[in-house]
C-alpha cells in the first residue's frame, strides 16, 4: 500500500503543482462556502472530462453527494462536446442565489512504473492505455495519415481530437514527452473552447466558478489526482467581474 506522499511523488515528476483529486474537493468546497458564503448544495456542477469510466470510477464521492448535478458536458479526452446548447441547459438549472462550477479537462494516466499515458485497471493484469482516445490520435499523428478537414459523422468525437492534434503536429512530435504535449494541446483547446461558451450563456445565478487543469488517473489502487491550470470566479453581481485563486488549489 503506496502511502499519500508516495503517490504524489508519482505523479509531481510529471505534474509538480498535481493534487489528490480528494484535496482538490475538498479546497474547493471550502472556498466556495468560506470565500463566497454558498453552500455547496447550491452549486449546480458541470464537468467537461473524458466519458472513460475510470473517471467515473475514480469521482470524488464528496462532489457528487454536496453539489448539485454533475451535468456531463464531456466526450473524448474532456472536449464539451455538448456546445452551446449543454451549457445552455445546466446553466438554467441553478439556484438564483447559487452559483455554477465547471470542471473541465483532459485526463492522463500515469502507472505506478511511471509511465505516462499507460494505467493498470480495476480487475486487469495488463496496463491500457489512458487517454487512449489521445494516445490513438497521437499515434495516427505520428505515423503521418491524418487529414485535414476530415471529420466524419461515425466517428466525430475522436475525428474532433485528431484535427486538434493535427493543428500542433511539429510542436507534439518534437516535445520530449509527445503524449504529454498531446495532453496539454487537448486542454487549451478545451480550455478555449470553454470560454467561448461561457461568454456565450447567461447565467441568473450569483457566480460562475470555473476550474480547468488535467486530471490524473493512476492503477486501480492509487486513485486520481488534478493538476490546474485556471480557477477563476466570475462575479456576475459585479459587471462580470473575473478573480483568479489558482494559487489556492495549486
Amino acid at each position: 500500500m503506496m502511502l499519500k506522499k508516495d503517490k504524489l511523488e508519482l505523479i509531481r515528476k510529471f505534474y509538480p503543482n498535481a493534487l489528490t483529486t480528494i484535496d482538490t474537493v475538498n479546497k474547493l468546497i471550502d472556498f466556495i462556502e468560506d470565500e463566497l458564503n454558498i453552500p455547496a448544495s447550491k452549486v449546480m456542477m458541470a464537468d467537461s472530462i473524458c466519458s472513460d469510466d475510470v473517471n467515473s470510477i475514480q469521482y470524488p464521492a464528496r462532489a457528487t453527494q454536496e453539489f448539485l448535478g454533475p451535468f456531463k458536458m464531456g466526450g473524448l479526452d474532456g472536449f464539451p462536446f455538448t456546445g452551446l446548447t449543454g451549457m445552455g441547459a445546466f446553466a438554467s438549472h441553478v439556484p438564483d442565489d447559487g452559483a455554477v462550477f465547471i470542471y473541465y479537462g483532459p485526463h492522463i494516466g500515469i502507472s505506478k512504473e511511471s509511465v505516462i499515458g499507460e494505467i493498470l485497471r480495476f480487475g486487469q493484469h495488463t496496463s491500457s492505455g489512458c487517454c487512449g482516445a489521445a494516445k490513438g490520435a497521437l499515434k495516427k499523428l505520428s505515423d503521418g495519415i491524418l487529414v485535414e478537414g476530415n471529420v466524419t459523422d461515425m466517428d466525430y468525437q475522436m475525428n474532433t481530437i485528431e484535427q486538434i492534434l493535427l493543428k500542433q503536429k511539429d510542436r507534439i512530435l518534437n516535445a520530449e514527452t509527445p503524449i504529454h504535449e498531446a495532453t496539454e494541446v487537448i486542454y487549451e483547446a478545451i480550455d478555449e473552447r470553454i470560454l467561448e461558451l461561457v461568454a456565450a450563456t447567461n447565467y441568473n445565478c450569483k457566480y460562475v466558478i470555473l476550474m480547468g487543469g488535467v486530471m490524473i488517473n493512476s492503477d486501480s489502487d492509487v486513485g486520481s489526482f488534478s493538476s490546474a491550470k485556471r480557477f477563476d470566479v466570475i462575479n456576475l453581481k459585479d459587471n462580470k467581474s473575473k478573480k483568479s485563486y489558482l494559487s489556492l488549489i495549486s
